[in-house]
């Protein structure tokens, strides 16, 4: 069944517009009767009916709330160094699928591409729309939000988790697996993994100083777009929440 997210608080009618009223009417061609998921900016994910619909807007008559949740336990916010070509839209429509609550894509040393200005802002607004195409088709309750780009030191100063893990293809004593058990109920955490040039020692020492542990995530080296979807992946499973 689709889903849609309206950008309303819940009540009984609600309206769909813009976009995806044209996409209900003219692509999916749904009429009055049809039914389809509906998630309101406050949260509430519910079963709904069409009541009236052109290409402008579409009225729907919610019939159910639904309480089953699609939201893992631990909320991942991934600060991907920026990868060339279309390995960042990949990497932001999997990781999303997967369950990662942000993204922050991060301006590295060893970063290939260079976004700054006009061109920064409309590379994040197109990664949002991936982020929200993601999230309906892989029914999330939520639409994951893709941050402006940062650099280390902005994306570690205004990141308040407490838990931080960078993933580094040099170390060899702590792997993923024993730095999640070191951690408590871990309700959230930050993901940090480099670019196809790696990390930096000066961006291991920064994210050091913030407090992050340097974990391995094996002994075969893997590219920027493999990395995170892996390690999200085992996060979701250690902490039961991807196959659980």
């Amino acid at each position: 069944m689709h889903r849609f997210f309206i950008p309303q608080p819940y009540s009984d009618t609600m309206t769909i517009m813009g976009v995806d009223a044209r996409h209900i009417y003219t692509v999916l061609r749904m009429q009055c009767g049809s039914r389809v998921q509906i998630v309101s900016d406050d949260g509430v994910t519910a079963l709904a009916e069409i009541a009236d619909a052109n290409e402008s807007v579409v009225t729907v008559k919610c019939l159910e709330v639904l309480a089953e949740s699609h939201e893992p336990s631990v909320r991942i916010v991934l600060a991907q160094g920026l990868a060339k070509g279309e390995k960042m839209d990949f990497i932001i429509q999997k990781a999303v699928e997967l369950g990662v609550s942000e993204i922050i894509p991060v301006a590295m040393e060893h970063s290939v591409v260079r976004l700054e200005g006009d061109k920064a802002v409309k590379k994040a607004e197109r990664w949002q729309k991936i982020a929200e195409a993601a999230a309906k088709q892989s029914k999330r309750d939520i639409i994951p939000m893709v941050q402006p780009v940062q650099t280390m030191e902005q994306m570690l100063a205004d990141n308040p988790c407490d838990c931080k893990l960078i993933a580094y293809e040099c170390e060899d004593k702590l792997g993923l697996k024993a730095a999640l058990q070191k951690e408590q109920a871990l309700k959230e955490l930050l993901l940090i993994i480099g670019p196809e040039g790696g990390i930096s020692e000066t961006e291991l020492q920064q994210a050091r100083t913030a407090g992050a542990l340097v974990v391995s995530l094996g002994k075969r080296i893997l590219r920027a777009e493999t990395a995170a979807l892996v390690a999200a992946a085992a996060i979701f499973y250690e902490t039961g929440d991807l196959g659980g």
